[in-house]
């Protein structure tokens, strides 16, 4: 049997607020919760998020720091 007044009081009605609107209704311990971020407005969720082409980065960074597969394998030209 659960002991009697550890436990915090239960909220079944909680609402979720984010920025300033209501947006779920929930259980909780408190009796709002305020948030930055949900699946509402969340990049990922509404499809609005972005691809970043990471094609050509590996080389552009080897290129950028002189490791190039040139100068990797002795190849390169000495002035």
């Amino acid at each position: 049997m659960a002991k009697s007044d550890i436990h915090p009081k239960w909220y079944p009605d909680a609402k979720v607020y984010c920025n300033g609107q209501v947006v779920m209704t929930v259980g909780s311990t408190k009796p709002e919760l305020h948030v930055d971020v949900w699946s509402g407005n969340h990049p990922f969720y509404t499809g609005t998020q972005k691809i970043i082409d990471t094609e050509g980065r590996v080389e552009r960074f080897l290129r950028k720091y002189g490791m190039s597969s040139e100068q990797s394998t002795g190849t390169k030209k000495k002035k």
